[in-house]
C-alpha cells in the first residue's frame, strides 16, 4: 500500500490505485485516515517511520490477538461473488499461470510481483 501511494505521488503508479478496496480494508481495520496518511508518505519518510505514525494515530488499537485475527482473516480473503471470481481469473490469465494454486487475493498480488518481476507464472 506505502509502495502505490508514493506511486501515485510520484505519477507512476500505473494500473494500481492508492486506498484501492484492499487498501481499505488495513485503513478501516486500523482507522486511518487514507488522505492523512498519504500527506505522511509525501514527507519522503520511509516504511518504519510510517508505521509509527500509524501506530500513534490510529483511531483503532487494536490488540495482538486482534490484528492475529484480522491478518490470517486477509491471507485467507477470497472472492466472495462471482464477479469477484470473474476478476481473479482475469488476473491469473492475464499473468499466464497455469497454476491451480490461486485461490486468495493475496495469491494474486503474489503471482503479480512474481511474475511482473520476471519469474514464471
Amino acid at each position: 500500500m506505502l509502495d502505490k501511494c508514493r506511486a501515485t505521488l510520484a505519477k507512476k503508479n500505473g494500473e494500481y490505485s492508492y486506498n484501492c478496496p484492499l487498501d481499505q480494508y488495513f485503513l478501516k481495520f486500523a482507522g486511518v485516515n487514507p488522505v492523512s496518511l498519504k500527506k505522511q508518505v509525501a514527507r519522503g519518510w520511509g516504511d518504519g517511520e510510517i508505521l509509527r505514525w500509524i501506530e500513534k494515530n490510529q483511531r483503532h488499537r487494536r490488540s495482538g490477538q486482534e490484528i492475529e485475527a484480522w491478518s490470517d482473516f486477509m491471507n485467507r480473503r477470497a472472492p466472495a461473488s462471482i464477479d469477484q471470481r470473474e476478476r481473479m481469473n482475469s488476473y491469473q490469465k492475464t499473468a499466464h499461470a497455469k497454476r491451480e494454486d490461486i485461490t486468495t487475493w493475496f495469491d494474486v498480488l503474489d503471482l503479480d510481483d512474481f511474475a511482473f518481476f520476471g519469474g514464471a507464472a
